[in-house]
């Protein structure tokens, strides 16, 4: 199936390639996505009408109201919460997409927080623009400043191509004073040097090996002449000592 793709130049200047999610993947993953709806909504429902009016639980009492109460708050979470809880704690993915294999990012190719999350969703139930526009963006989209792709999870297969977990051991970049989105720039990158064209591949990896080695005052004769090797370390090292993920 082909895919849009779409180039970002981030902050740091370095171009990073993503494929656009297209109309099947972000249907797929809406149509998931409701299907876990519908079940909860299900459950809440049965809860409703079989606990709190049953017989065998007429202890209930005086306590009915507060009990319904929160069915009618949890169906309101489940309807409008969903989508902006999944997609603020799994970074841009809900079941639905992750099943799909797509998730949402910024504008600059980092990863959403809390504010884009809950921003994109606001105006779901109104939203029906993504038709509209060349990078199937949503009016929620627009708003957050966010997009969807597919992603392309970073496994160490992607990132470590030139450097093994007992040499990353015995070398100590105090990787641990770089930012989580330092660090998701470096792995980002790593996971799809393969998809940039050679030239600006190099250029990337010399722009980030610079960028990180003068945050870790770390200079070109103390690292490995190949800079894709020293981001290896680097990432390495962060997860070794930081237990980062």
């Amino acid at each position: 199936m082909a895919t849009d793709k779409l180039t970002i130049d981030t902050p740091e200047q370095v171009h990073l390639e993503f494929g656009l999610a297209n109309l099947g993947s972000r249907f797929m993953a809406i149509f998931a996505d409701t299907l876990i709806q519908f079940v909860a909504f299900l459950v809440l429902y049965i809860i409703d009408g079989i606990v709190l009016n049953g017989a065998m639980f007429s202890r209930v009492g005086t306590y009915r109201v507060w009990v319904r109460a929160v069915i009618i708050l949890a169906d309101f979470c489940v309807l409008w919460g969903y989508f902006a809880f999944f997609e603020a704690v799994w970074k841009g993915q809900t079941p639905g997409k992750r099943w799909a294999g797509i998730r949402v990012i910024k504008e600059t190719g980092r990863p959403i927080d809390t504010f884009e999350a809950i921003a994109r969703n606001f105006l779901r139930v109104v939203d029906c623009t993504m038709l509209l526009n060349s990078k199937n963006r949503r009016l929620g989209d627009f708003v957050a400043g966010t997009l969807v792709v597919h992603d392309k999870t970073s496994k160490d297969s992607d990132l470590f191509f030139n450097t093994s977990r007992t040499k990353a051991d015995m070398v100590l970049y105090q990787a641990t004073r770089l930012s989580v989105q330092e660090i998701e720039l470096i792995e980002t990158f790593l996971a799809r040097r393969l998809d940039i064209p050679p030239e600006v591949r190099k250029q990337n990896a010399v722009r980030i090996a610079e960028m990180i080695g003068a945050k870790l005052g770390i200079g070109v004769d103390s690292r490995p002449a190949d800079n894709e090797n020293f981001l290896e370390l680097v990432v390495q090292e962060f997860r070794n000592h930081a237990q980062f993920r």
